[in-house]
C-alpha cells in the first residue's frame, strides 16, 4: 500500500495529499512526509529547504494572505497537527485564467491530509478551533525582500471565511488590495 495519494484540485497545481496511516490495536504510524512518494504522485521534483511550525491560540484569527516573488517563489505543503483550520490558496499567477480565484480545504489534526500549494499562490488560513498547530514544508527559505501580501478581506478575491475575521496582524491588516495595481506574480 502506498504511503500517500494525491488529488489535484480545481485550480491548476493545487493538490490535497492524503496520507495512509498504518494501525493496529496499539495505535497508528503515519509518515508525514516522503519526498520520493510525493514527487512520484505529483509528477515533478521538489526540494524542501525549510520546515516551519506555527500555533494560533484563538479561532477566527486569520493569518495571510502571503506569497513570495521569484526567484524566491515557493511551494508549500501545509498540515494541521492540532485543531481545525480553513486553509486557503489564491491564484496570483499573472496571466492565469484563474487569477485571483481561491480554493479552500478544511484541515484538522485527526485527518491524515495536507494541502500542497504551488508557486504562484498566496496562502492564508483561519482556525476553526482554539489552539491550532500547523506544520509547513517550504521549497524556498523565507526572504523578507521577496515577500508579497494581499489583504485577506479583499473584495476582488472574495474569500468566504467561515467565521468573522479577527486577530489580523498589523502587517496583514495593512496588506494591499489587488485593485491597488497588483498585476500578479510572473513565474
Amino acid at each position: 500500500m502506498a504511503s500517500l495519494s494525491v488529488t489535484f484540485l480545481s485550480l491548476k497545481g493545487l493538490a490535497l495529499v492524503q496520507r495512509h496511516p498504518f494501525g493496529d490495536e496499539r495505535g497508528r504510524f503515519e509518515r508525514l512526509f516522503c519526498l520520493n512518494s510525493l514527487e512520484e504522485a505529483i509528477g515533478h521534483p521538489l526540494a524542501i529547504s525549510q520546515i516551519n511550525r506555527s500555533t494560533t491560540m484563538a479561532h477566527g484569527t486569520v493569518r495571510g494572505l502571503h506569497f513570495q516573488y521569484p526567484p524566491h517563489a515557493e511551494t508549500k505543503i501545509v498540515t494541521c497537527l492540532r485543531g481545525e483550520v480553513f486553509d486557503v490558496a489564491v491564484d496570483v499567477r499573472a496571466g492565469s485564467p484563474t487569477f485571483l480565484n481561491w480554493h479552500a480545504e478544511r484541515l484538522n489534526g485527526l485527518e491524515p491530509s495536507s494541502f500542497l500549494i504551488p508557486e504562484g499562490f498566496a496562502h492564508g488560513f483561519q482556525p476553526l478551533t482554539d489552539n491550532v498547530e500547523m506544520l509547513y514544508f517550504h521549497t524556498a527559505p523565507w526572504m523578507p525582500e521577496a515577500e508579497g501580501r494581499l489583504h485577506p478581506q479583499d473584495p476582488a478575491i472574495g474569500i468566504d471565511w467561515p467565521l468573522p475575521v479577527e486577530g489580523l496582524s498589523e502587517r496583514d491588516a495593512n496588506a494591499p488590495f489587488a485593485g491597488e495595481g497588483f498585476e500578479g506574480v510572473q513565474l
